[in-house]
């Protein structure tokens, strides 16, 4: 593989990475108010955030991004291939995340809340110094898995124009004929993203259960 030929794939690999972390970003946030409105006491608020992941969850990511780009795109506003995709990947991880804070927070005994409330903290305060140091270990390893899944997961992005790995992993292979090679180049580059991912939850882990158990 020549110079230019690997250039044009760091190029895309520089996309997918950008559109990862965006997604995850956007993801990580969001997911946050989608939690609260799960758990929350008033049931129309509940029930209409049950829905929403669930349907969310429920679409393929590809008709996210068409329906995104071609359709809001086209009918309302213009939107870049990018925007697009950052928009309908960080909308999924919005509601994998969700669900993965909860599955996090219903991981903590609930006899640490009842503790919380015989000492009379408050709400919010028993929420961010005791459970969620705890939930937040429980979910690093499943964020990880779901963040490596979403750096594979942008390839769709490709559909809709992006320049990522896999889209200048494909123009390329079209270029040259030579599929083979360029693929598992660009299979090599997704395996060499995932392992730093890997290694730093496994280290964060460790860290996390080492300062619980003191």
């Amino acid at each position: 593989m020549s110079v230019a030929e690997f250039l044009l794939l760091l190029r895309g690999l520089t996309w997918t990475i950008a559109l990862t972390a965006g997604a995850f970003l956007i993801g990580a946030v969001l997911g946050i108010p989608l939690l609260v409105a799960r758990q929350s006491k008033f049931l129309p608020l509940r029930a209409l955030a049950m829905v929403l992941i669930q349907v969310v969850r429920a679409i393929p990511p590809i008709l996210w991004l068409f329906i995104i780009f071609f359709g809001l795109g086209m009918s309302v506003t213009p939107i870049s291939p990018f925007h697009a995709a950052l928009m309908g990947l960080g909308l999924i991880a919005a509601a994998n995340m969700a669900e993965i804070y909860r599955g996090a927070v219903a991981s903590v005994h609930h006899g640490q809340w009842e503790a919380a409330s015989a000492l009379d903290l408050g709400h919010w305060s028993v929420f961010r110094d005791i459970i969620a140091p705890q939930a937040f270990r429980v979910a690093l390893p499943s964020a990880a898995s779901y963040l490596i899944g979403l750096m594979k997961e942008t390839a769709v992005a490709s559909a809709i124009g992006v320049s990522e790995l896999a889209y200048q992993g494909n123009q390329l292979s079209q270029l040259t004929y030579r599929g083979l090679e360029v693929f598992a180049v660009v299979g090599l580059f997704y395996v060499l993203l995932s392992l730093p991912i890997a290694w730093l939850s496994r280290m964060a882990d460790g860290y996390l259960q080492a300062r619980v158990a003191r």
